[in-house]
C-alpha cells in the first residue's frame, strides 16, 4: 500500500524533470500516464530551445512560424526518445534531433522546384565555401573561383547557385516595391520580345556549332565563366594581348556567319512574296529566281531548308 499511495502523489504533483547539475533522477516509466505526462513537461520546458535553434535557419527565407512549428515535432521527438537514466541532459540530447529535424525539412519540403540532391548538397558547400574566399580575395568570387576552389565543374556550381530561384519562385503578380515597372505576368506577353528573337537565338546556336572547339571553348570561358583575359592566357599559355586578339577574332567570325544567316532568311522571305503569276512564268521558262536554268520549285525549296536550319 505505501507504494500505491506514493505513485498516486507522483501523478498528481509535477514532475521535478532534472536538477540543475543535470543528474539523473529515478527512471520513469517508458509507457503509461507518468511517462506522458513526463514527455510533456519536457517539452513545455523546452519550448525556447526549440525557438532557438529554428532561428539559426530563418535566414535561409522560410517564414520563422514554420520552422518553429517544425522545432517543436523535432522536440516532441526528443521528449519521446529521451531515456533519463542514461545520465545526458535533456538539452543535449535534444538539440541534434531538432536540428536534424529542421535541415530535413529544408532540405525536403521547402522547394518549389526540387533539384537533385548533389545539387543542394552542392549549394551549401558554395555559400559556405564563398564567405571564407570572399575574405581570401578581397572581393565576391567569381563562379569560376568557387568552382575551383570546390573542386567542381563551372557549369555545376551555376546550376547549383541558380538552384535558389527554386526555393522562392517570383509571382507573376509582383511589382516592383521602388519603381513603376508592371507585374511579370504582363511583361511575359510584351511585344517587345518578338518571335525573331528566338529567330536569332536559334541562328546564334547553329552559327556556334560551325565554330572550331578551341574557339567555343574560349568564348564559354570568356563569356559564360566570367574568366579575365589574363586568367584565359595563363590556361593557354597566351598573353592578354594574344587572347584579346583571338577573341576578336572569332568574335567576327561569329558576326560573319550570323550575317550570312540573316541573308539567307531575307532571300528566303523574298522569294516567298514572288506573285504566284510570276513564279509560275518563271517554272515555265526553265529559269529560277536568279535566272539560273533550274527549277523554280526546287530553289525555294533549297532556300527554305536554309531558313529552317536558322
Amino acid at each position: 500500500m505505501p507504494d500505491f499511495f506514493a505513485a498516486l502523489a507522483m501523478e498528481t504533483s509535477p514532475i521535478q524533470l532534472l536538477p540543475p547539475d543535470h543528474s539523473p533522477q529515478a527512471s520513469v516509466p517508458k509507457s503509461g500516464r507518468l511517462r506522458q505526462t513526463f514527455e510533456n513537461e519536457l517539452v513545455l520546458a523546452y519550448l525556447d530551445l526549440a525557438e532557438a535553434l529554428a532561428a539559426r535557419f530563418e535566414a535561409r527565407g522560410r517564414e520563422r512560424a514554420d520552422l518553429n512549428q517544425v522545432a517543436y515535432l523535432g522536440l516532441v521527438k526528443a521528449a519521446r526518445g529521451f531515456d533519463q537514466t542514461k545520465g545526458d541532459s535533456f538539452p543535449a540530447y535534444a538539440a541534434p534531433t531538432i536540428t536534424g529535424e529542421l535541415k530535413r525539412y529544408l532540405r525536403d519540403r521547402s522547394w518549389v522546384v526540387r533539384p537533385p540532391r548533389h545539387i543542394q548538397d552542392l549549394r551549401s558547400r558554395i555559400f559556405r565555401a564563398e564567405p571564407e574566399l570572399a575574405q581570401t580575395l578581397g572581393r565576391i568570387p567569381r563562379v569560376s573561383e568557387l568552382a575551383q576552389h570546390l573542386g567542381v565543374d563551372a557549369a555545376e556550381a551555376q546550376e547549383a547557385i541558380c538552384a535558389s530561384s527554386s526555393l522562392h519562385p517570383d509571382s507573376l503578380d509582383a511589382v516592383d516595391a521602388h519603381g513603376d515597372s508592371p507585374p511579370i505576368g504582363e511583361m511575359l506577353a510584351s511585344p517587345d520580345m518578338p518571335i525573331e528573337r528566338l529567330e536569332e537565338l536559334a541562328c546564334l546556336r547553329d552559327a556556334m556549332q560551325e565554330l572550331d572547339s578551341a574557339d567555343r571553348e574560349l568564348l564559354y570561358r570568356r563569356y559564360f565563366c566570367e574568366e579575365t583575359q589574363v586568367e584565359l592566357g595563363k590556361r593557354l599559355g597566351m598573353s592578354q594581348m594574344q587572347v584579346s586578339r583571338r577573341l576578336a577574332r572569332v568574335l567576327v567570325d561569329l558576326q560573319r556567319r550570323l550575317l550570312e544567316a540573316s541573308d539567307s532568311a531575307e532571300s528566303d522571305s523574298a522569294a516567298q512574296r514572288t506573285s504566284p503569276s510570276v513564279a509560275h512564268r518563271m517554272a515555265g521558262s526553265g529559269l529560277s529566281m536568279n535566272g539560273s536554268p533550274h527549277h523554280a520549285s526546287s530553289r525555294v525549296n533549297v532556300r527554305r531548308r536554309a531558313s529552317r536550319s536558322c
